[in-house]
């Protein structure tokens, strides 16, 4: 299962952008014709969490389509599978979109500012 790779990746990314703040919410594009199941990523997502500044943080992934443009018949058409075949018959087709897989956005928490006197405060 690769998708634990690639979330992992997503983790690493997220936790070092955070700079040790928590991390509540991760956004992440994922393209219909880039191979990751989103229900695996969704779970593959928690277990890499795990003991991290990440952990507890909701996964929210946007599904982007695919889409090609023909470079024989100039046809714009929505592709579901990485078969890349216009359905004039022509092989010969631009990707648009659909091949994403990139970190939206993240909601982390402000870091509290510590005390002028926080050295020589008692405990």
């Amino acid at each position: 299962m690769h998708e634990m790779a690639i979330t992992q990746s997503v983790i690493d990314a997220v936790c070092e952008h955070a700079e040790g703040r928590r991390v509540h919410a991760v956004t992440v594009e994922v393209g219909a014709l880039c191979a990751v199941v989103p229900k695996a990523m969704r779970f593959c997502f928690e277990l890499a969490a795990e003991a991290t500044v990440a952990e507890g943080a909701q996964l929210m992934l946007v599904e982007v389509p695919g889409v090609a443009t023909c470079r024989t018949c100039g046809a714009e058409f929505h592709l579901s599978d990485p078969i890349l075949l216009c359905p004039c018959g022509s092989a010969d087709v631009e990707i648009q979109s659909g091949r994403e897989l990139r970190i939206r956005s993240m909601e982390v928490s402000e870091i509290c500012a510590q005390p002028a006197d926080a050295g020589t405060t008692r405990r």
